[in-house]
């Protein structure tokens, strides 16, 4: 039996308007250029595993890792042969954030390269972390927190989450600075995390209210240089702690995102449609096939058959409604209006599709 649903639609236009965007934080809009993380990366051995680690022989690395590590230790195994199964390699990253000084903590994360089923349980073995330079500016060590679970029996192995990666809170500790003298800067840019020349030209009014002067001049629609001299402030630091405590309302692009695997929809506040009629049709097509076996009787010449029959009908379900947002919609009224129809979330992705195709949509329509 096959059922196949229809949707009709019907859409009409007219125009929009604007609402207050909420009031936001500079440190929340902004970062400053110069003050970074830096990416690291080390190759690693993580050891105590219960049975779930590299099957040797499909990742010879790690053999030869704990082999190095071994000899280290000063324990020789020239020669010797061994298959363990509770060693696997990993990857270790982390970033190592701006102003870290010698001797903190970082968090770190592992994964698998080889074959391992599973990190649970694990431990990993001291492993530096490199920069992009080359240069080790944190070691790691430490138990794993792997987020996942695996189990398996003769016949079946079942899995939930990922168990070849899991965190070490805290788990690597900085051995080396990136040299930066923040307090001898005299100028500072920020720099949007959403460019737009609305919400630079407010941040640069604001930063000016401010302190009083002209301090903050915008660039373009992503910088913003402050000049630190001007602010009469004792240091950049206390610049940059006041600037950050300033509230401007960013200006953002209207936005309709949809993800039609789970039929999730995501709309900004600032999502405009105009004067809009949707209407929904629901008919059903249903096909049933009942076909008839056909034999001949008993010690007669003959040969059974199938006789196809096919039964085909249209079923048409509640009347369509039709719902009128009336003048320019806000994103409460367009949910509201969408809900009247009593439409699911994937009944809905169409219907936003048809409006954003008939130019009623004043807003991004991004499908993932």
């Amino acid at each position: 039996m096959k059922f196949i649903p229809f949707f009709a639609l019907a859409v009409f236009l007219l125009s929009s308007v604007s609402v207050a965007a909420t009031p936001v934080r500079l440190k929340d809009l902004v970062n400053v250029d110069g003050v970074r993380g830096n990416d690291l990366v080390g190759y690693g051995l993580v050891v105590g595993l219960n049975g779930t680690g590299d099957g040797l022989r499909n990742s010879p690395f790690t053999e030869e890792m704990m082999s190095s590590i071994l000899e280290r230790l000063g324990v020789n195994v020239t020669g010797e042969q061994f298959r363990p199964k509770n060693v696997a390699a990993v990857l270790v990253t982390s970033v190592l954030p701006p102003f870290a000084r010698i001797g903190g903590r970082i968090d770190v994360t592992v994964s698998t390269i080889g074959d391992s089923k599973s990190l649970l349980g694990g431990t990993l073995i001291m492993t530096p972390l490199s920069g992009a330079d080359g240069e080790i500016y944190a070691v790691a060590q430490g138990n794993i927190l792997a987020g996942g679970i695996s189990a398996e029996g003769e016949a079946a192995r079942i899995v939930h989450g990922v168990p070849t990666s899991g965190t070490i809170v805290a788990g690597a500790r900085v051995e080396q600075e990136v040299e930066f003298d923040f307090s001898t800067l005299t100028q500072m840019r920020l720099a949007l995390r959403d460019p737009d020349f609305t919400t630079a030209e407010k941040i640069e009014i604001a930063i000016n209210r401010s302190f009083g002067r002209n301090v903050a001049l915008m660039q373009d629609s992503g910088t913003v240089s402050v000049d630190l001299q001007r602010t009469g402030s004792r240091s950049p630091a206390h610049a940059l702690s006041r600037i950050e405590r300033i509230v401007v309302e960013p200006e953002r692009a209207a936005k309709v995102v949809v993800d039609q695997r789970s039929g999730t929809i995501v709309m900004g506040e600032d999502v405009r449609i105009s004067r809009v009629a949707v209407a929904q049709g629901n008919l059903t097509l249903t096909i049933e096939e009942a076909p008839i076996v056909s034999q001949p009787s008993p010690f007669s010449e003959g040969e059974t058959i199938v006789v196809p029959r096919t039964a085909a009908t249209i079923q048409e379900g509640r009347p369509a409604n039709l719902a009128e947002i009336d003048g320019s919609a806000s994103l409460s009224q367009v949910v509201a209006g969408l809900n009247a129809l009593g439409v699911s979330p994937l009944d809905m992705i169409d219907i936003l599709k048809a409006i954003n195709a008939a130019g009623a949509m004043h807003a991004s329509f991004i499908i993932q």
